[in-house]
């Protein structure tokens, strides 16, 4: 049977499981600060579990950023990875590397049906592709394709288009934040440190003292009844449904679009009732390209690893 070790990295935790009979076990989290390098992870993870890396048949690892080449630095922390000093480190003869969010769209095809809330009623077109996105450390956008035989995920880079402005307080918004960062890119509203920005951006602009000094502090106080923090939290999920329908018309995904990541769950019952779908569909001449393709809100606890799983078990399962 094979034994696989996958992982899903990302810019706070490094989650780890084993792959065995197409199931997740002995799954753990690891906070990234505490550990020198990626390698010490895994050492750290295969100690506490009492695995050893000769009982491995493959390792995947789904990493922040893009994939390419012998060295990866991943986007949201400090870690550097070397491909084959990894290898050699650990003593290992296969090693897969795939973007996280590549992972994270391979994660949809294991859904059960109560790991999804429905956003957006619609009927997902077959044979097309579906859109994976979601704030987190950073903002994550992939394309989820259904193939003869198999899934193909395609990783991109979307957290880091530029911001789309859907209205003159967005365009004040925006201003704003480009004065104190230069380049807007979505995720530097669409994460969890782009709430923050998103809220002092709103209090500068509307001469109030910014009091809130965290993410979860917005978004607790936007669910206690403080109405600025609601009109922030408003904001932010209205600028998620800017983005998820700009992805959409971009690459055809008429077969849904899948919101994942850390941050929106945790606001589920306010999401569902903010401005996300009307600014998802409002795409001038276009808007009726929109119309029918659901949403779902992943509310799954370790979609990345389980994609980790697929992809690691497609790509033995076409060695043989």
């Amino acid at each position: 049977m094979m034994t696989a070790l996958v992982g899903d990295i990302g810019g706070t935790n490094a989650r780890f499981a084993l792959w065995q009979d197409q199931q997740l076990e002995c799954i753990r989290v690891l906070p990234t600060k505490e550990f020198p390098t990626p390698e010490d992870a895994v050492r750290a993870y295969l100690d506490d579990i009492g695995a050893s890396v000769d009982a491995l048949t493959a390792v995947c690892l789904a990493c922040a950023g893009p994939v390419g080449g012998d060295e990866f630095r991943f986007t949201n922390n400090r870690w550097v990875l070397s491909r084959s000093n990894f290898s050699r480190n650990l003593g290992l003869d296969d090693l897969l590397l795939i973007n996280d969010f590549a992972a994270m769209a391979l994660g949809m095809t294991r859904l059960q049906p109560d790991e999804r809330i429905c956003v957006r009623q619609g009927e997902g077109e077959p044979g097309r592709p579906c859109l994976v996105i979601g704030p987190g450390t950073g903002l994550g956008v992939a394309t989820l394709l259904s193939l003869p035989g198999g899934w193909m995920a395609l990783p991109g880079e979307g957290g880091h288009i530029c911001l789309p402005v859907g209205s003159e307080r967005e365009a004040a918004l925006w201003t704003y934040v480009h004065r104190q960062i230069g380049h807007v890119n979505a995720e530097a509203i669409l994460s969890g440190g782009g709430l923050l920005n998103l809220y002092r951006a709103s209090c500068a602009l509307d001469g109030c003292e910014a009091t809130l000094d965290s993410p979860a502090q917005v978004t607790a106080s936007a669910l206690a009844g403080d109405r600025y923090a609601e009109a922030v939290l408003e904001q932010f999920c209205t600028w998620l449904g800017r983005v998820a329908g700009d992805n959409v018309l971009t690459v055809g995904a008429r077969g849904g679009v899948y919101i994942v990541g850390g941050v929106v769950p945790r606001f589920a019952d306010f999401f569902l009732r903010s401005g996300f779908d009307a600014a998802f569909s409002d795409k001038g001449g276009m808007s009726r390209y929109l119309d029918g393709i659901p949403v779902w809100l992943v509310t799954a606890e370790y979609p990345g690893l389980e994609g980790a799983g697929v992809a690691v078990q497609q790509v033995l399962a076409g060695r043989r």
